[in-house]
């Protein structure tokens, strides 16, 4: 009976250190990704009171981790079953981020009407307000779906070759690393203006070191988004291209002679730029057809 309690702890242990290893390399190949949710998240979650800013946020949240509750029970069916839909559903997932990627350089360097933004930080009656969040809310849980089918299936592919018990244990760390720690970076982000404008408030008189910091956090708020909004693109290119050389036979040799950051990039933006020309030409040529 001694013998095989502790060969069965030895099998967990096993199993753990192959989860510890597994959960590093799969943290490192979604965090392109997380770089793009963190992002959008962050641009989604601000534009709020400052009394409503968490609130908000944890509804954001609660809505993100029931995602991955109805994500990661149909993800581990289909590797359990048909392993090989994993790969294909992994290449999808790189076609539209590479479109993604594609479509906001595009949108940068080709002018484009802005949609008019709703300031929740305008005087509303308190029912307009609460349908305002509830709007911006159930766009931010549409959005972090689709982010956390990409990141379930991009870490699911990292171990598809792996038990499946190791798959679900790795996989579902990843997708509870990847709420926490992006809707808690979020919230640090969001909150940065305020803190910035309690500092001032301490200051003598609008000078000192209070001063200073307190200013400096006001404005970098907006610049930080952008910046996360900058390298979001370029993660999700280089996420798209990873997934096209790894995945895909003829892609494994392509350009071997270029490091491998620049490699993906260039795929990542060569898929995309194709998804955004098909996609365009498609959108040009419906009003043709419904003119017909």
């Amino acid at each position: 009976m001694a013998s095989g309690f502790f060969a069965l702890l030895d099998d967990i242990a096993a199993i753990m250190d192959d989860v510890a290893v597994m959960t590093k390399i799969t943290t490192k190949k979604t965090a392109g990704i997380l770089g793009d949710d963190l992002a959008v998240n962050a641009e989604k979650a601000s534009g709020f009171v400052s009394s409503r800013e968490i609130p908000v946020l944890w509804a954001i949240t609660k809505g993100s981790l029931l995602n991955k509750l109805i994500i990661l029970p149909l993800a581990f069916l289909l590797s359990a079953f048909v392993p090989c839909a994993i790969i294909i559903i992994l290449i999808l997932g790189g076609l539209y981020l590479a479109y993604e990627g594609a479509e906001k350089i595009y949108e940068f360097i080709v002018p484009h009407p802005k949609a008019v933004e709703v300031d929740l930080k305008k005087d509303f009656t308190e029912q307009e307000l609460l349908d305002l969040e509830k709007t911006k809310i159930k766009s931010a849980v549409v959005t972090d779906f689709i982010l956390s089918v990409e990141i379930v299936i991009i870490a699911l592919g990292s171990v598809v070759n792996e038990p499946l018990v190791t798959q679900i244990i790795v996989v579902s760390i990843v997708a509870l690393i990847a709420t926490i720690g992006v809707y808690g970076i979020v919230a640090l982000i969001v909150r940065m203006d305020d803190l910035g404008l309690k500092l001032i408030g301490k200051s003598d008189d609008g000078k000192g070191f209070l001063f200073g910091i307190g200013t400096f956090l006001v404005k970098a708020l907006p610049m930080v988004i952008k910046s996360l909004s900058v390298i979001g693109t370029i993660a999700l290119l280089l996420v798209a291209g990873g997934i096209f050389v790894h995945n895909i036979d003829y892609m494994h040799h392509f350009l071997e002679q270029i490091p491998s950051v620049l490699r993906d990039f260039i795929v990542g933006l060569a898929a995309g730029v194709v998804c955004l020309l098909l996609v365009n030409g498609v959108k040009m040529l419906l009003p043709k057809k419904n003119g017909h």
